[in-house]
C-alpha cells in the first residue's frame, strides 16, 4: 500500500479497535441504556483515530470512505421515508384499519402465526422484497396479531421470517442476484443452493409457527375484545374492501419489476387519494405524510379521565354495544397502533442508518475487518469449517459495516480464492453469502435491515430477534448440513455442480 493512504493495520490493531467497538456499543445500550447512535459515533471515532494517527491515513481518505458508505444507503433511506409516508396515509386512508377488520374476522390465534409467515413469504417471493413485505402486509398483521392478543414481537419476528424468504430466493431479489455476481456463478445454480439449507430450515419454522399457534390458542378467544375493536376502528375509519387496493397496487407493480421508489410511493398516492374521497383536507393529508395520524376516536377514548367520560365519547361517536370498561382497554391499544407513520417518525431510524456506515464506512476504507477476515481464513482447514468462517465473516460485516450489501460482497470477495482451491462449486459460496449474509441483517439494529424492520413495524429489533426464526436458524442449518455432507457441490470438469459428501476422485486433479 502506498504511503499516500497510509498502511495496512496489523491483526492486533485490527482486533483492539473491533474489540472497543464492541464492548462500547454493547455498555452503551447494556449498561447505560442510551440510545446506540452516539456508542457507534465513539466507535467510528476511535476507528478514524487510529486511521489517521496510527496507520497515516489521509483525513480526505477516511472521509471519503464515510462518505461513501452513506451513499450505498441513500435509496434505502429513501425508502424508509416513503414507508413513513405510506403508514401514515394508508392509517387515515381506512387501508391498514380495513385490514385489520377483516383479518379479525376471518384469523384465529390457532392458525395466524402460520397464517402471516405462509403469506408474507408469498408476497416476498412474487416481490423480491422484504422491505414491500413487512411495509405493506407486515403492518396489516401488526394490528390483527394485537387484535388476537399475540405479543407484538413474536407477530414481528414472524413477519420478517416470512419476509425474508422471498428476499434470499426470489429471483426478482437484489441479493438473490448480487450473491452469485460476487461468487462467480448463475442465478438459478444460485438458487437451487439455497434450496438445500433453506427448505428444512423453513419447514422447522412452519412446525414451530403452528405449535406456538396452538399455545396462543389455549386460552379462550376474546369475542367480545375482537367486537370492540371492530366498533372502535368502524367508528374511527372507513372499513371497506377498497382498503386492499393500495397494497395490491404496490405488490403488483413490484412483481412487474416496477423501481422499488415509484412502486411504493404509488401507495402514497393511493391512500392519499383514498384518504382525500374520504373526506380530509389536502392540509391534512399533507400533514399525514408528514408527521403521522394521530388517533381521533381511539385517542379520546384513552385519554379519557374516568369510564363516565368514556362513555360520553362513545355516545357522542355513536358507538354503540360496548362497555366503557372494555372500549378503555381496547382504546388505549388501538391509540398506540395507530398514532404513527409520516416521514418524521423515520427520523431516528435514518439517524441510526448514517451512523453505522459512516462507522462501516472508516472500518472498509481502513482496512480493519479485512485483516480480520484474512487472518480467519488462514486458520480453515476443512470444508465445514470454510462455510462456518464465511457465515461469521458475513455477520461480523452486519455487525461492523451496518449494510447487508457490504456482507455479502466483503466475505464474498475475501473467500472467492479459498472456495476455487478446495474444489468448491461457486455456488456453495453464493448460498453461505445469503445464509447469514442476507438473513442475519436484520437481526443487528443499526444495520439498514434491522433499523428498517424496527421502524416499519413498531417493535424494538432486540424484541423480535428471539422470534425471527428463519433468520437465526438458516445459518445454524448451513453450519449443520456443510459438516454432514448434505448439499456440498463441487466443481465438476465441465463448471457442473457435483454434489458429494467428499470431493470425488476424478476431481481431485482439476
Amino acid at each position: 500500500m502506498s504511503e499516500q493512504i497510509g498502511r495496512k493495520p496489523t491483526l492486533a490493531e485490527a482486533l483492539a479497535v473491533l474489540f472497543f467497538s464492541g464492548v462500547f456499543i454493547g455498555a452503551g445500550v447494556l449498561y447505560w441504556e442510551v440510545s446506540v447512535h452516539i456508542p457507534i459515533v465513539v466507535a467510528a471515532t476511535l476507528a478514524a483515530l487510529v486511521g489517521r494517527f496510527v496507520l497515516k491515513r489521509p483525513w480526505t481518505n477516511i472521509e471519503e470512505g464515510m462518505i461513501q458508505g452513506i451513499m450505498m444507503a441513500m435509496q434505502a433511506m429513501l425508502i424508509l421515508y416513503i414507508i413513513g409516508m405510506i403508514i401514515g396515509t394508508w392509517i387515515p386512508a381506512g387501508v391498514v384499519p380495513s385490514m385489520i377488520s377483516y383479518g379479525l374476522s376471518i384469523l384465529s390465534p390457532s392458525i395466524f402465526l402460520l397464517t402471516a409467515l405462509l403469506i408474507c413469504s408469498i408476497v416476498s417471493l412474487a416481490t423480491g422484497s422484504s422491505w414491500s413485505t413487512a411495509g405493506t402486509v407486515g403492518i396489516a398483521f401488526m394490528g390483527i396479531g394485537a387484535g388476537l392478543g399475540i405479543p407484538a414481537p413474536v407477530t414481528a419476528g414472524i413477519i420478517i421470517s416470512g419476509a425474508y424468504v422471498g428476499d434470499k430466493m426470489s429471483p426478482l431479489s437484489d441479493t438473490t442476484n448480487l450473491a452469485p455476481a460476487v461468487a462467480g456463478t448463475d442465478l438459478f445454480q444460485h438458487i437451487r443452493a439455497m434450496c438445500w439449507t433453506t427448505i428444512p430450515t423453513y419447514l422447522v419454522v412452519c412446525v414451530i409457527a403452528t405449535v406456538m399457534g396452538f399455545r396462543y390458542a389455549g386460552g379462550s378467544l376474546d369475542g367480545a375484545k375482537i367486537s370492540a375493536i371492530q366498533a372502535i376502528l368502524a367508528g374511527e375509519f372507513h372499513i371497506s374492501l377498497l382498503g386492499f387496493v393500495p397494497p395490491i397496487i404496490v405488490i403488483a407493480l413490484c412483481v412487474a419489476k416496477c423501481p422499488a421508489i415509484p412502486g411504493l410511493f404509488s401507495g402514497v398516492a393511493a391512500g392519499a387519494a383514498m384518504a382525500l374521497m374520504g373526506g380530509y383536507s389536502v392540509g391534512d393529508v399533507l400533514g399525514f405524510t408528514l408527521d403521522g395520524y394521530t388517533a381521533a376516536l381511539a385517542g379520546e377514548i384513552a385519554g379519557a379521565p374516568d369510564l363516565g367520560a368514556v362513555a360520553k365519547v362513545l355516545t357522542d361517536h355513536q358507538v354503540v354495544g360496548l362497555s366503557p370498561a372494555l372500549a378503555r382497554e381496547v382504546g388505549g391499544m388501538l391509540d398506540t397502533l395507530l398514532t404513527r407513520g409520516g416521514m418524521m417518525s423515520m427520523a431516528n431510524t435514518i439517524a441510526l442508518i448514517t451512523c453505522a456506515l459512516s462507522f462501516g464506512g472508516i472500518m472498509e476504507r481502513c482496512g480493519f475487518l479485512d485483516v480480520v477476515l484474512e487472518a480467519i481464513m488462514k486458520m480453515v482447514r476443512t470444508v465445514g469449517g470454510l462455510v462456518t468462517s464465511v457465515i461469521v465473516s458475513a455477520v461480523l460485516s452486519n455487525l461492523f459495516l451496518g449494510d447487508q450489501y457490504l456482507s455479502l460482497v466483503m466475505p464474498g470477495r475475501i473467500f472467492k480464492s479459498a472456495f476455487e482451491k478446495k474444489g468448491l462449486h461457486a455456488r456453495m459460496l453464493s448460498r453461505t453469502l445469503e445464509d447469514a449474509g442476507t438473513m442475519t441483517s436484520s437481526l443487528v439494529p443499526w444495520n439498514t435491515c434491522g433499523a428498517y424492520m424496527s421502524g416499519a413495524l413498531g417493535v424494538p429489533t432486540a424484541q423480535y430477534i428471539p422470534y425471527a426464526f428463519l433468520n437465526w436458524l438458516n445459518p445454524l442449518m448451513a453450519i449443520l448440513l456443510t459438516y454432514l455432507g448434505i448439499g456440498v457441490a463441487w466443481r465438476g470438469r465441465e463448471g457442473e455442480p457435483v454434489l458429494a459428501r467428499t470431493r470425488p476422485e476424478e476431481l481431485m486433479h482439476l
